[in-house]
C-alpha cells in the first residue's frame, strides 16, 4: 500500500525542510538547496515491494549535492532509477552529465557522489524512483558503472515495459495483498536489469530466467499496444522480438494460457471496459468490437457469452441499471 505524506498542511516557511527531512528519510542523506524556499511545494508516496521500494515523488525547483562527507554519513548502498513524468532535470554521476525530460530514466548509485538540478525556468518535477540493493541487479559492477549519470529513454523496448510497469503500481498497488506486492518487486529488479543490459548490449550476461521473463513482459506489452489491429497473429508477434513461432509458444506454455489465448482475453477485457464506462451506451457495440480486433459483431458476442456468461448487450445493460441505482441511493423520496 502506498504510504502517502504532503506538505500542503504545513506553514509555506516550513515545507522546505520538512522535504529535506524526506528525502534524507526515505532516500539518502543529500544537501539541498531551492531559490524560492516560500513558494516551495513537494508531495511524497513510498511502496514497499518486498525487498525494493518505490517511491513517488513531486516537488519544485531545487538543487541536490550528494557529497562524500555525505555518503559517509549515510548510504544505503542502493542503485536507484528515476522514471521524469513531468518537467525536467540535470545529472552528474561519475564523469557522466545528463539532461532528461519527462518520459525519461535517469540512472544513479548512492554510494558515489552526484550533482543533481531541477532549474527553475523549467518547473516543478514529478518522478518515480525505483531503490534497489545494489547487490540485487545480476549485472558486471563494472558494466553498470557506465550508466551512471545517465539519460535512458523510456520510450523504446524493455525501458518502455519498466516505465509502464512502474505507472501501473500508481494505479493497482493499493489492489494488491503483501505477497502480491513481494512478487513485483522482483518483476521490478528482472525489468530494471533488463533495461540496462539492453542500454549496455550485454543482455547475453543476464541469467536466462531474467531474460526470459523480460521478453515475454515486452510481447505483453506489445500485445496491448496492438491489440486493436486485427492482423495480430502469433507470426506478427514473433517477427517483431526476433524469434521463432515456435519460441513465442515455447515462452507462453508457463503461463496458463496460449499467444492466441492472451489476446482473446485481453480484447475481451477491453471491451468489457469500454461497455462498463458512463455514456459508452451512444456507441454501437459493433464499434467496440471492430476497436478491439475482433472480426466481427457474432464472433465477438460469442466469445464474450463464453467468458462473461451474458451477451454483450446484456451487459452494458445490467451496468447501466447499476449506475442508475447508485445515482439514487440516498436520494429523499420528493427529490
Amino acid at each position: 500500500m502506498w504510504t502517502q505524506v504532503s506538505a500542503r498542511g504545513l506553514p509555506p516557511g516550513e515545507r522546505f525542510e520538512w522535504f529535506a527531512d524526506v528525502v534524507a528519510r526515505e532516500v539518502i542523506p543529500t544537501a539541498l538547496s531551492t531559490e524560492r524556499p516560500a513558494d516551495f511545494e513537494a508531495e511524497a508516496a513510498v511502496l514497499e515491494l518486498g525487498g525494493v521500494r518505490v517511491a513517488n515523488f513531486s516537488c519544485s525547483p531545487l538543487r541536490s549535492r550528494r557529497t562524500p562527507a555525505l555518503i559517509r554519513r549515510g548510504d544505503p548502498e542502493q542503485y536507484q532509477i528515476g522514471l521524469l513524468h513531468t518537467g525536467a532535470a540535470s545529472l552528474s554521476q561519475h564523469r557522466n552529465d545528463c539532461s532528461v525530460r519527462a518520459g525519461d530514466f535517469v540512472f544513479w548509485d548512492t554510494s558515489r557522489p552526484s550533482d543533481t538540478e531541477i532549474p527553475v525556468r523549467t518547473g516543478p518535477v514529478g518522478l518515480l524512483m525505483l531503490q534497489l540493493p545494489r547487490g540485487a541487479l545480476p549485472l558486471r559492477v563494472r558494466h553498470v558503472d557506465r550508466l551512471l549519470g545517465s539519460r535512458i529513454p523510456g520510450d523504446r523496448g524493455t525501458a518502455a515495459v519498466l516505465a509502464a510497469f512502474l505507472r501501473s503500481l500508481e494505479t493497482h498497488a493499493d489492489e494488491c495483498a503483501p505477497r502480491e506486492l513481494e512478487r513485483l518487486g522482483s518483476v521490478a529488479v528482472d525489468l530494471l536489469a533488463a533495461t540496462l543490459a539492453q542500454s549496455l548490449d550485454v543482455e547475453e550476461g543476464l541469467p536466462a530466467e531474467v531474460r526470459t521473463q523480460a521478453l515475454l513482459r515486452r510481447i505483453h506489452a506489445f500485445l496491448d499496444a496492438h491489440l486493436g489491429d486485427p492482423d495480430l497473429t502469433p507470426a506478427t508477434i514473433a517477427a517483431g522480438h526476433g524469434i521463432s513461432v515456435r519460441t513465442l509458444h515455447q515462452l507462453f506454455q508457463g503461463t496458463g494460457e496460449t499467444v492466441q489465448g492472451r489476446i482473446r482475453r485481453r480484447r475481451l477485457e477491453q471491451c468489457r471496459t469500454d461497455l462498463d464506462r458512463s455514456g459508452s451506451a451512444a456507441r454501437p457495440i459493433a464499434v467496440i468490437a471492430a476497436r478491439w480486433g475482433f472480426s466481427g459483431p457474432a464472433v465477438f458476442s460469442r466469445a464474450f457469452r463464453e467468458a462473461y456468461g451474458m451477451s454483450p448487450t446484456e451487459f452494458r445493460a445490467l451496468s447501466v441499471n447499476e449506475v442508475r441505482a447508485d445515482s439514487t441511493v440516498g436520494r429523499s423520496p420528493d427529490s
